[in-house]
């Protein structure tokens, strides 16, 4: 497997030295941040990763005032227990994109929230707690416990809400592929483990974050 160093260097290259790649890279909030963050925020996060999933990030920023005032503010307890009349009601709501499917998610979404605030204290609490060493726990945790947030649109919840994370992008599979990590993707949990294993290497080599080396790895390949 590569190293980072080697892999950094790359980076470099390509984009016109250290100053240029360190100029694009970005660090997760601290624990403190993500413990601040109120618990309708993540549902307000994970909605928005779950719409745009698919669809047109622009249509949905320009809705997204329509989404807060239709789904009240995201508060968790209360979008935990909408009722089919509340389903009727957003699924016929032009502020928002009338996914049947997705709709029916946040309200999944909202009780993960809830349960997690109750288990942890706070959200903000759980997923600062979350250790970047077992990142793929994470993932595992959101796909199986909430609704379409499996694969990317997971990631992209975590890496805006500021948890340190890595983004699976065609770039950063494309530098795994060339370090030797994956052969494809990483969506099996054995390959997922293998690609975990990687950062965590690189995370010791280097001192930095999955989120730095993540777009480390995306700005040395291009893919």
């Amino acid at each position: 497997m590569q190293s980072f160093d080697t892999i950094y260097e790359r980076a470099c290259k390509r984009h016109g030295g250290d100053d240029e790649v360190a100029s694009q890279l970005s660090k997760p909030k601290s624990k403190g941040a993500l413990k601040k963050i109120p618990d309708d925020r993540w549902l307000a996060g994970m909605t928005r990763a779950v719409f745009q999933a698919g669809f047109s990030w622009k249509v949905i920023d320009n809705k997204w005032p329509g989404f807060e005032e239709a789904f009240e503010g995201f508060v968790p307890p209360r979008v935990a227990f909408y009722a089919d009349e509340d389903l009727e009601r957003l699924v016929s709501d032009k502020r928002i994109v009338r996914n049947g499917a997705k709709i029916k998610a946040t309200i999944t979404n909202a009780r993960l929230v809830a349960e997690l605030a109750q288990e942890h204290g706070s959200a903000g609490a759980y997923f600062a707690n979350s250790k970047p060493e077992n990142f793929v726990d994470l993932l595992e945790v959101l796909k199986k416990r909430g609704s379409f947030l499996s694969g990317g649109a997971g990631q992209f919840f975590l890496r805006f809400a500021g948890v340190d994370s890595w983004l699976m992008s065609p770039s950063v599979v494309a530098a795994l592929k060339q370090a030797g990590v994956v052969d494809k993707a990483p969506t099996s949990k054995k390959a997922l483990r293998a690609t975990q294993d990687a950062f965590n290497i690189w995370r010791e080599e280097s001192g930095r974050s999955l989120t730095e080396i993540s777009r480390v790895l995306a700005l040395s390949a291009d893919g």
